[in-house]
């Protein structure tokens, strides 16, 4: 049989980062840079877009103001002063005629409409230098004061004292100069109209230019950033994430390699680092599974080979020692009294050494057996099993004037039934066996269910068991008493062991109260799948749902 190798220490090693990847990582960006550049590239989108949009409703509120503050009332004084002086002319022809003051109300009230236009034209003046508006309304005063002062005056005077009045005709044609002056200054007003509607619609169709190009910034912006960030951020993140996942998913040798902002590529750099010392770590697992398995074959061969030993040892032993029991039997019947009291000593000695030799081997015989005769699982009623183990038992009841209490209805369990028969008959007959002096012993056997499994008691009014030696009962060969005390082989118990655990389950000592005698063996087998439900499920699991008294 191989010696398994010792098990190797786990190296532990430093995850070191490649400098070269680290320098890389510091060269980029972060993402605080990235979202700076784009906000400021965003403010300063803004700001421009809001100084355009300004720009354009200030241009459209001057437009109007010029066109309609100034331009409108200095059309309306345009034609004031045209109608003004044909006032003046119409005042002065009739006052001619009849020189009555009537007629020449029209001359006066025109001279004031006269003053008022041209004093509401002072403010489109002012408003629009360096246009030849100043100069036309130049000329219509001095057109008017020449007509006045060379016709329109001295033909009232003459009128009023009865004169011949000046030539009508050289009074029309410098009354024609004052109609020409006029229409000069309405076509000079018309002209600035003209121009500031002008401007109003350039500034209108300026505005729209403006807000078409500032959505097609706000368009593109919008664009550009969405493209910034899926292949700055997202598409890195998706990389590193599918990478990630690879590896989630067990391809532990995926290289995970971030991209992007520096705080992406660190972040890569550092799942990488993890996924190195994971693929180390696997592959130390792997090669300790790999020992392990070699261990646990070897483990395995080597119990094959003990259990063939024990077997083949036990079963090849029981030829010859028969043979010597069978011959020191002879010579204690042959020769029994004949020798002296030394010889008759040895020859007991003779017998029981084989006597017990004989026990020993087949119990060693029925351990090596456990799980390697057994044909499968069947239901096993444990009420049945247990009072057959109890009428093998009857004799060494008997002879210790005791008695074995077995409940009816034990629960039905899968196992092998002569397995089972055997681990209660090893415990109902501890149970016989160390009994107090004086004290008929007693044995009960119980049943409760707890959850899934049956949890059995074998109770005694022996002896005990002190709590330290509760593990060291199990183990085979291990006595707590001497063999002139209490006879057995000390495989009793470590055999009912191993029996539980061929079923799936577990044994131990249940100590209860320090001053009760006594000893309880606990174990526990599988429900078998007819087993009905409990009747209240709250119980299951937590305290029995059905007992049986022990």
């Amino acid at each position: 049989m191989s010696t398994p190798a010792p098990p190797r220490r786990r190296a532990r090693t430093r995850l070191r980062l490649d400098p070269a990847a680290l320098e890389e990582a510091r060269q980029r960006w972060t993402l605080r840079r990235w979202f700076s550049v784009g906000a400021t590239v965003i403010a300063l989108l803004s700001l421009l877009a809001v100084a355009l949009g300004t720009w354009a409703v200030v241009r459209i509120a001057d437009a109007r103001s010029v066109l309609f503050d100034q331009i409108g009332p200095g059309m309306t004084a345009s034609q004031n002063l045209q109608a003004g002086l044909l006032n003046q002319e119409t005042g002065v022809r009739g006052f001619t005629v009849l020189p009555d003051a009537e007629f020449l109300s029209p001359y006066v009230a025109g001279r004031a409409a006269e003053a008022d236009a041209v004093a509401s034209l002072q403010p489109l003046i002012a408003g629009l230098p360096g246009s030849e508006l100043d100069t036309a309304v130049q000329a219509v005063e001095r057109a008017a004061d020449t007509w006045r002062s060379e016709y329109a005056e001295p033909a009232i005077a003459a009128a009023r004292a009865g004169a011949p009045t000046p030539d009508a005709r050289q009074g029309r044609l410098l009354f024609d100069q004052v109609r020409g002056a006029s229409i000069e200054v309405i076509d000079q007003v018309q002209a600035a109209r003209a121009t500031a509607r002008q401007q109003l619609d350039s500034a209108i169709t300026f505005l729209s230019v403006v807000g078409v190009a500032i959505t097609a910034v706000a368009a593109t912006a919008l664009l550009l950033a969405a493209l910034g960030l899926r292949k700055v951020i997202l598409m890195p993140i998706r990389r590193l994430a599918e990478q990630t996942r690879q590896v989630v998913e067990g391809q532990v040798g995926t290289h995970v390699l971030g991209s992007g902002p520096r705080e992406l590529v660190a972040l890569g750099t550092d799942v990488e680092a993890m996924r190195a010392h994971i693929q180390r770590e696997v592959d130390e697992l792997q090669e300790a599974n790999s020992q392990l398995d070699d261990r646990t074959r070897d483990l395995e061969r080597s119990n094959r080979d003990l259990e063939q030993f024990a077997y083949v040892a036990s079963h090849d032993l029981q030829e010859p020692l028969r043979k010597v029991s069978s011959f020191c039997q002879l010579l204690q019947r042959r020769y029994g009294g004949k020798l002296d009291e030394r010889a008759d000593q040895y020859i007991e000695f003779a017998v029981d050494g084989a006597q017990r030799m004989q026990r020993l081997i087949n119990d060693l015989l029925t351990f090596s057996r456990v799980g390697r005769t057994t044909t499968g699982f069947e239901p096993v009623d444990l009420g049945k099993v247990a009072q057959a183990a109890a009428a093998q038992l009857a004799s060494a009841a008997e002879e210790a004037g005791g008695e074995v209490v077995i409940p009816e209805g034990l629960p039905t369990v899968p196992g092998d039934p002569s397995l089972i028969q055997q681990m209660l008959m090893n415990l109902i007959g501890n149970g016989l066996k160390f009994h107090r002096p004086d004290v008929p012993p007693v044995v009960r056997i119980g049943a409760v269910l707890r959850g899934d499994e049956w949890e059995i008691s074998v109770s005694d009014n022996g002896i005990g068991i002190e709590p330290e030696f509760a593990d060291k009962i199990f183990v085979i060969f291990q006595r707590l008493h001497g063999r002139e005390v209490y006879a057995g082989t000390g495989i009793g118990l470590a055999l009912a062991k191993k029996i539980v655990e061929f079923h799936g389950g577990r044994i131990w000592v249940d100590h209860g109260e320090p001053d009760e005698p006594g000893t309880t063996f606990r174990l526990t087998l599988p429900v078998s799948p007819a087993t009905p439900p409990p009747a209240d499920p709250a119980l299951a699991g937590a305290a029995p749902s059905k007992e049986f008294p022990s």
